[in-house]
């Protein structure tokens, strides 16, 4: 195979980036066709500009289409387990965004059918292949901090979402900070073993209302001994801050935030420079071409992905315990909800 032939799935804002990457920027990739149930003119138009033969809104045409080898997952979070099941039942490769589910026992389910069907699944976890972020793991792996001791992460949006959204979203921990479990683990080189959780709503009365927090605190233990903070705001008025610290027994690594341009104003009344790109579609427009680049290069020469489903489920459990801790008011461990 020296085409990956893909199907999308979901045409929203996140479908769109990854459609626009697929047919545009990936090699070694063909966007064949797309599919979103709300179909709209807009979409339609959207896709016939991408050059795409399949312009559907039944997923079903994708999955049964022998032309394509491999989908991308991008609708709603309460179809994602049922579309991996059925595309890899369908012998498609799948590249699904994050979550898989909110339910631990339909996640499972869903890896199963993966396992059985002997396909490809990655998920889009997307900040580990920042360029930032990545070069702090590989300076880590080198050696060059010597024993990983802490790490910190920030991670500030600079608006809160809509009432609706966060009302299905899962939760500020498992829609927001489970990026974040992502990167603690990614970083750290092992696996969460304790949370302890500490939120409020200090920013807008609608998202408690909905029953979420708009600020939160996490203290992370890992299985290697080390110790992590991620901490997460639904509103910086400066801009999107993403900023993570590795500190370790020789040194330490940061990665600070990207701005529209590097240039520093000095003057009499202080320094002044570029506030933070302004959302995520800005500030990780490259680690979505490189996740993308890399399930494309993974499903093409037969490795294994670079975020499986099963980093998927560990990053659930790390919110879920989140979500245990806030409520019990105690640090939990994340064997305290596996479920088996």
């Amino acid at each position: 195979m020296d085409v990956l032939r893909i199907g999308l799935i979901g045409a929203g804002r996140i479908g769109k980036i990854h459609g626009e990457n697929s047919a545009r920027f990936i090699p070694g990739a063909r966007l064949e066709g797309i599919a979103d149930i709300a179909m709209q003119e807009e979409q339609q138009t959207w896709a016939k500009g991408l050059g795409v033969r399949l312009i559907s809104a039944h997923p079903q045409d994708i999955l049964g289409d022998p032309a394509i080898d491999a989908v991308l997952i991008c609708s709603a979070t309460d179809t994602h387990a049922d579309l991996i099941s059925a595309a890899a039942a369908a012998g498609k490769h799948i590249f699904c965004e994050k979550p898989i589910d909110l339910s631990v026992p339909r996640v499972k389910a869903a890896l199963a059918a993966v396992k059985k069907a002997g396909v490809t699944l990655q998920i889009g976890f997307n900040r580990r292949f920042d360029r930032t972020f990545k070069r702090i793991r590989e300076l880590t792996l080198a050696g060059e901090i010597g024993d990983v001791q802490l790490i910190k992460i920030t991670s500030r949006d600079p608006a809160p979402p809509p009432q609706a959204y966060v009302a299905v979203s899962g939760g500020i921990f498992m829609d927001m900070m489970i990026h974040d479990f992502d990167m603690a683990r990614f970083q750290a080189g092992s696996e969460i073993t304790q949370v302890y959780a500490m939120g409020a709503v200090l920013i807008d009365p609608e998202i408690g209302e909905a029953g979420d927090l708009d600020t939160a605190i996490v203290s992370l233990t890992f299985a290697n001994g080390a110790l992590g903070v991620i901490d997460n705001s639904r509103k910086a008025v400066y801009g999107y801050d993403q900023r993570v610290e590795v500190f370790g027994s020789r040194g330490a690594t940061r990665g600070e935030n990207e701005t529209a341009d590097q240039v520093t104003l000095a003057t009499a009344s202080g320094l002044v420079s570029a506030k933070p790109l302004h959302f995520f579609l800005e500030r990780y427009q490259g680690a979505y071409r490189a996740e993308l680049a890399s399930f494309v290069d993974a499903v093409l020469h037969h490795r294994s992905p670079e975020v499986s489903g099963e980093d998927g489920l560990e990053n659930m459990y790390a919110a879920l315990a989140a979500g245990k801790s806030l409520k019990e008011k105690r640090p939990v461990s994340i064997d305290e909800v596996r479920v088996e």
